[in-house]
């Protein structure tokens, strides 16, 4: 899976309104407005900051783990 497949995928939740995706708040975030990190860029970060993760499953667990009930 490639990054701009990755991050279609999470813009896509994002877009979703039957996924409960909000800004992640971060004292390091300082590049964003009020250090709140984006839902999108946040687990963009994530992946990339952790190889040995698998997107495919990680997007796979994010989409239930973040389904409104």
């Amino acid at each position: 899976m490639t990054i701009d497949e990755i991050k279609t995928k999470l813009k896509k939740l994002d877009e979703d309104p039957g996924m409960l995706t909000t800004d992640s708040y971060s004292p390091a975030a300082v590049d964003w407005p009020g250090n709140r990190i984006p839902f999108v860029e946040f687990h963009m970060l994530y992946i990339s900051s952790h190889k040995l993760v698998n997107p495919i499953h990680y997007l796979s667990n994010l989409e239930l783990m973040i389904k409104k009930r």
